[in-house]
């Protein structure tokens, strides 16, 4: 405690009696671990920055999609294509070749319909023949010998009505450019065409497939097959490779004549490609009556990998129609 010193009338602390009493005072500064969540609270300007951000990041992922459909649809060619009607040949099958159409036999419902005559007829008829026997014996001997018969004009083929257009099997020409036997194979593999033989000792038809790598054999029956085939008319390398390839497969080539039969997804390649270059040369929709021959030639995608069919060269029954 503080006292006055009476000598020297100063004040003077007793530090051996009293002892300082220290009293906490209240500390208004804030604690340093101590969080302040107002400092926490977003603003309406952190609300704007985040929508403008996720605004930018949509529109760039947008762009990016967009970007890969354009690099997508550039890199696959749009394929082009004709919506085109079934065609239909006609043709005469087995009936002789003539000039107009021979009356079709009666048919049995015809033949129930014919009533007997009756005596008086019978008898009518058998004078009428009497008398007539020399000018009818002469008539049917001249119409033997001079073959009076119309025939039937339709165009060769198998029989049915149709467009007289020339079929498939004659208007197209197919050419493979092929560097060698394993080549050619190669172009027959992509395309799914089947080498085949009929004829000789086997009743059904021999085909040969996958001929580039393993070739694979099989036996149908003729009459079952539908598709379009092709026949080497020319002595030439491509029908010697027909014949190595079909021995590859143990295929016996005795007395029978090597064929290339289409599948139908090949055949629209080359009916879509005979169109195209009709309306491309021409300028007209398609009318297959007009083409007497087109000429394919197979050549190396556009990629740059497989093969493909182009048109070089048509021709027209009508040259006139340019």
């Amino acid at each position: 405690m503080p006292y006055y010193n009476g000598e020297s009338g100063t004040r003077a602390f007793d530090l051996t009696t009293d002892s300082i009493e220290m009293t906490a005072t209240p500390n208004n500064k804030k604690n340093f671990f101590e969080i302040d969540e107002s400092s926490m609270r977003a603003s309406s300007v952190d609300y704007v920055s985040s929508l403008l951000s996720s605004m930018l990041v949509l529109v760039a992922l947008a762009v990016l999609m967009l970007g890969l459909l354009f690099f997508m649809r550039s890199a696959s060619p749009v394929v082009d294509t004709i919506e085109l009607e079934t065609e239909k040949v006609e043709g005469r099958g087995d009936h002789a070749a003539g000039f107009e159409r021979d009356p079709d036999p009666p048919s049995a419902e015809e033949v129930s319909q014919l009533n007997e005559p009756t005596m008086e007829q019978s008898l009518q008829l058998v004078s009428e023949a009497i008398s007539n026997v020399s000018s009818v014996l002469e008539n049917v001997e001249s119409a033997a010998t001079s073959g009076d018969g119309k025939g039937d004009s339709r165009q060769a083929g198998p029989e049915g009505e149709g467009d007289k257009i020339v079929p498939r099997f004659e208007r197209w020409d197919l050419r493979f450019q092929a560097r060698d036997r394993k080549n050619y194979a190669a172009q027959l593999d992509f395309f799914k065409i089947e080498l085949g033989v009929y004829g000789g000792a086997s009743p059904s038809v021999e085909y040969a497939s996958n001929v580039a790598t393993q070739p694979i054999k099989r036996n149908g029956p003729s009459n079952t097959e539908k598709r379009l085939y092709f026949i080497s008319v020319s002595e030439g390398v491509l029908k010697q490779y027909d014949k190595q390839l079909l021995q590859a497969a143990g295929i016996n080539l005795a007395n029978r004549t090597p064929m290339k039969f289409l599948p139908a997804e090949t055949e629209k390649l080359l009916e879509q490609a005979e169109a195209l270059y009709y309306r491309d040369k021409r300028g007209l929709p398609i009318r297959i009556a007009d083409i007497a021959k087109t000429v394919f030639e197979v050549r190396t995608g556009k990629s740059g990998k497989g093969y493909e069919f182009v048109v070089v060269d048509q021709r027209y029954r009508n040259a006139l129609k340019k």
